[in-house]
Formats: C-alpha cells, sequence, structure tokens
C-alpha cells in the first residue's frame, strides 16, 4: 500500500507529524506538499495532485489537510475515481463507515479542530479498515462511477 499526502498551509504542521506516524507503520508514503509553510498557498495545488495519483492507482489511498478539511474534501472529490471523506474530530465511526460502506480512498483532516492523537487515530482507522464489498455497498458505488462519466 501506498499513502499520498498533501496539504496547505493550514494542515501543512499536522501533515508533517502524520508523515513519520506513517511511516513508523511501515507504510510507503508520497509527500504531494506543501513543501514549506506559505500562509498564501492555495489548497488545490496539493490536493488535486493527491487526487490523481490515488485515482491511478488502486491499491493506494490519500490524506489531505487543511484547516477544515471542507474545501480539501471538495476538491478531492472533483477528480473522477475519487470517494473523498471528511474527518474534523467526534466520533470515529463516520471514518470506519466510509471505508467499509463507501470504499473511501482519501481522508480530508481538519487539522485545526482535531488532535494530532485524533488525527493520528483517524488516519489508523482509515488505513486498516477494508470496504466490506457487500453487494449494496458495490451497486451504490457503481451508481457514483457511473455518474462521473456521465459529466
Amino acid at each position: 500500500m501506498k499513502i499520498y499526502i498533501g496539504s496547505d498551509h493550514a494542515g501543512y504542521e499536522l501533515k508533517e507529524k502524520l508523515k513519520t506516524y506513517i511511516q513508523s507503520l511501515n507504510i510507503e508514503i508520497v509527500d504531494k506538499g506543501a513543501f514549506a509553510l506559505d500562509n498564501e498557498d492555495d489548497y488545490p495545488d496539493f490536493i488535486v495532485p493527491v487526487a490523481q495519483a490515488v485515482a491511478s492507482e488502486s491499491d493506494s489511498l490519500g490524506i489531505i489537510l487543511g484547516g477544515s478539511g471542507e474545501g480539501e474534501q471538495i476538491s478531492a472529490n472533483k477528480i473522477d475515481g475519487i470517494r473523498a471523506i471528511e474527518y474534523y474530530g467526534g466520533n470515529l465511526e463516520v471514518v470506519r463507515l466510509g471505508r467499509e460502506h463507501n470504499n473511501a480512498n482519501i481522508l480530508s483532516l481538519g487539522a485545526r479542530f482535531i488532535s494530532d492523537d485524533d488525527a493520528e487515530n483517524a488516519v489508523e482507522l482509515f488505513i486498516n479498515t477494508p470496504f466490506s464489498g457487500d453487494e449494496r455497498h458495490e451497486r451504490r458505488i457503481d451508481k457514483i462511477n457511473n455518474e462521473e462519466k456521465i459529466i
């Protein structure tokens, strides 16, 4: 498995910490930026390359970060084949369900709303939760994929 990671300035510090954490899990990680803290950067410049990479490699996942994670999630979901979910604190069950039911392949984190520990817990759960493969979930994902082809 390979993890692609990217963030803007608001998620930069947490991204750097998560890179170290993910490496400690013996998982390959590829950083798509930001590579320096720049308060004037724009999240699509880093999020879209993560989403494109994940969409092109079926055995990869992505972790994206921003202040709220919302714009980042929207940006990633513009790329065909991406199913990005967002976590900015609270019950981790939403992360598990996003992987298990929706086969989410990108986790968007709201860095201004979660602790380092919460982020690590969400990332670990995201990475370790498999898609259930249940027929009803497959059927729904197929419908989403068909919509991507129509647009």
